[in-house]
């Protein structure tokens, strides 16, 4: 195979742009707002309410049994047939969200279960509320417990982006497509696309190992 590399160089500044402008306030925005969700749908999981309880399991059950493209695809193409319409930018998100909330409110759920109680019951002791301990000391221990998998989330988010290329959200996969189409190089494009999505990943994961290091100090030893 013959590289082209005056096709490769002259897609670089393209695909970092898809990337840049694209692929990562994507899944930033997705994410952030994925994992707000999740909260709240573990605190819902945890509750003794079991009413509440039940909606955010069926919510769990229903993203996790579900393929994320299905998902997507139904928010951006389905909706429309019962009258709502929303452009592609704000489907990718919410269906990213979504899914994000989903996976996520499990690995929250999980986490928050593994602090002591006996954390529960120091807080009670000096006089905090639950919602104050919640917030004060077990949450805090529990981000620490977090870290990897919520990090493992995030960075499979951001190649999940990909799929928004589907809906004509234009991010790094979208530009590698393009300039495929253009130059009838798939294979090179493609490659490239991929040889980015890596080096984000593995940005990413460097980042995730900092951030364990940081939220240590907060586990009860």
């Amino acid at each position: 195979m013959n590289i082209n590399w005056d096709l490769v160089w002259s897609s670089l500044g393209p695909l970092l742009t898809g990337a840049i402008a694209g692929t990562i306030p994507l899944a930033l925005a997705s994410f952030s707002l994925g994992l707000l969700l999740a909260l709240l749908v573990a605190l819902m999981r945890l509750s003794r309410n079991r009413v509440v309880s039940a909606v955010a399991r069926i919510y769990i059950s229903v993203i996790r049994g579900t393929p994320l493209l299905v998902q997507l695809f139904v928010i951006f193409y389905g909706l429309p047939s019962v009258g709502i319409t929303i452009s592609p930018w704000p489907s990718a998100i919410i269906a990213f969200s979504l899914n994000v909330g989903g996976y996520a409110a499990e690995v929250i759920r999980a986490a928050i279960l593994s602090v002591p109680k006996g954390q529960w019951e120091a807080g009670h002791t000096i006089g905090m509320s639950r919602r104050q301990t919640l917030v004060r000391i077990i949450l805090p221990q529990a981000a620490r417990v977090s870290v990897p998998p919520l990090s493992n989330t995030f960075i499979s988010l951001v190649k999940d982006t990909s799929l928004a290329s589907l809906i004509l959200v234009t991010e790094l996969f979208r530009v590698a497509q393009q300039v495929a189409a253009f130059s009838q190089e798939f294979m090179l494009l493609y490659l490239e696309a991929a040889v980015i999505y890596w080096i984000i990943c593995l940005v990413l994961a460097s980042g995730q190992s900092a951030l364990e290091k940081r939220l240590d100090r907060y586990v009860a030893h």
